[in-house]
């Protein structure tokens, strides 16, 4: 669906072009509200502007939905499984629900498994203790593909498994993977459903067809695909698939690893401890089946609830209008900036012709921490910088340690929002920064910079994390 069509469909009596009238129409009626939407923020020159979170793909902002159901809940928060109190029972039955929606929310198997885990990272770290070192036909090996977020590529490269070089198209990418899988025996595939530096999708239904037909399994890092798209595990034959509640309107340190039993129940226990176990004596312990075995200590509740809401809302929207959604901004988006000869927009594949709201980009004669600096010092406009956590891709793609500008919309962004990026690159192609910059820990900074950080923020600013930074 094009722009303009997106645009026809949800307003009424509207331009297309600038569209004042357009863009006013959807900065009005975003699909969902989000905590902060109307947040107002500083910039240096004096003053603030309502902000535009264009960072997505790092951490989504909680929906409203999301932060009133926990509102709701809080206060019968106690201990679950084993107390006696009202409140532990409802506790207890809201966990328990909150496995079961979460279940649904990527149509799992009867026989798979639900274990809530911090984030995706916890997920593929718990996935990875699970997988067979041994066995009648497959070895413990695990092939990844080289254009991973770290989650998904360190996990496994610490264990010493196969990487698997990208091809310029996805056609061929598939192609080699099968002939690796023919070469190497190979107990699991892992890869992303969408990535997180250009947002393009690998078919990951074709991906477990091919695993399958050579014995291995498959696992998908959706960390950024779950947000966007729906996932099926009984429609795909993935085995396992990894998310994070941050990154899926739910910030409240929950995530979830989904997929086949067999080895969750036969791996050792990922976290020794209570609530793990079965019988426990001062010389052995018997381990509970999972997803109890790998969930020791006390769960994170109300993080499994958030998770469990925000997966009942997406489902409720459908996926055809958030993609539709996206696809509008992010057609406008790559037209706004690719009108420059000085911008690139980043692929991967030159056959790939899916995508979520994902987009990443350069500015010739301008460093990407600078862009992002000055996006928000002057603009109050959110974006990240740098390597995404995916330094091998970002290597491939001629950048190095360059590193990139990375623009990320979802539920609650807006026409708006995407108009002013394109508005402000403009301006800084046309005149450059109206302010000076400095680096300081690695990052990009406005010299004396004016913005105070709330009082229950503190202010001392954080440097750069060594696997963002340039």
């Amino acid at each position: 669906m094009s722009t303009a069509t997106y645009q026809a469909a949800v307003t009424t009596g509207s331009t297309v072009s600038t569209g004042t009238t357009a863009n006013t129409a959807l900065a009005a009626s975003p699909l969902r509200r989000v905590v902060g939407a109307d947040l107002p923020v500083p910039v240096v020159t004096g003053g603030t502007l309502p902000y535009a979170n264009l960072d997505y793909a790092a951490s989504a902002p909680a929906l409203a939905e999301v932060a009133e159901h926990i509102a709701t809940v809080l206060p019968y928060y106690a201990s679950v499984h084993r107390g006696a109190g009202y409140a532990s029972q409802v506790s207890t039955a809201l966990l328990e629900n909150a496995r079961a929606c979460v279940g649904r929310f990527v149509d799992a198997r009867p026989e798979d498994a639900v274990v809530f885990v911090r984030n995706t990272t916890d997920a593929l770290n718990l996935l990875a203790s699970a997988v067979p070192e041994s066995g009648p036909a497959r070895g413990g090996s695990v092939l990844y593909l080289d254009i991973e977020h770290h989650a998904n590529l360190v996990t496994w490269q610490r264990r010493g498994h196969v990487v698997l070089e990208a091809a310029p198209t996805i056609g061929e990418t598939l192609s080699d993977l099968d002939a690796a899988l023919a070469a190497t025996p190979t107990a699991l595939v892992a890869v992303t459903g969408a990535s997180n530096v250009t947002g393009e999708l690998l078919p990951i239904k074709r991906i477990a067809r091919i695993a399958h037909r050579h014995g291995a399994r498959v696992v998908v890092d959706a960390a950024q695909l779950a947000p966007h798209r729906r996932i099926s595990l009984r429609e795909s034959g993935v085995d396992y698939v990894a998310f994070s509640g941050h990154k899926l309107y739910a910030p409240y340190g929950a995530g979830a690893l989904v997929g086949r039993r067999d080895w969750l129940d036969t791996a050792p226990a990922y976290l020794a401890g209570g609530g793990a176990v079965r019988e426990v004596t001062t010389e052995s312990t018997e381990w509970a089946a999972a997803p109890a075995r790998h969930e020791a200590g006390t769960p994170n509740v109300l993080g499994a609830a958030a998770l469990a809401r925000a997966c009942e809302i997406l489902a409720a929207q459908g996926e055809a209008s958030l993609s539709a959604h996206e696809e509008a901004l992010r057609d406008r988006l790559i037209n706004g900036l690719t009108r420059h000869p000085d911008v690139s927009v980043l692929r991967v594949w030159a056959d790939s012709t899916d995508a979520i709201g994902v987009v990443a980009f350069t500015v010739c004669g301008f460093d990407a921490g600078l862009v992002a600096a000055y996006l928000s010092a002057e603009h109050a406009i959110g974006v990240r910088d740098g390597r995404f956590c995916a330094h091998p891709l970002l290597v491939r793609l001629g950048l190095g340690k360059d590193g990139a500008v990375r623009a990320s919309f979802g539920v609650g962004s807006t026409i708006a929002d995407v108009d002013r990026l394109v508005a402000a690159i403009d301006q800084l192609i046309a005149a450059g920064p109206a302010w000076a910059y400095e680096r300081v820990d690695g990052r990009h900074t406005p010299i004396d910079d004016p913005r105070p950080l709330p009082d229950f923020a503190g202010q001392a600013r954080g440097p750069a994390s060594p696997c963002e930074a340039a």
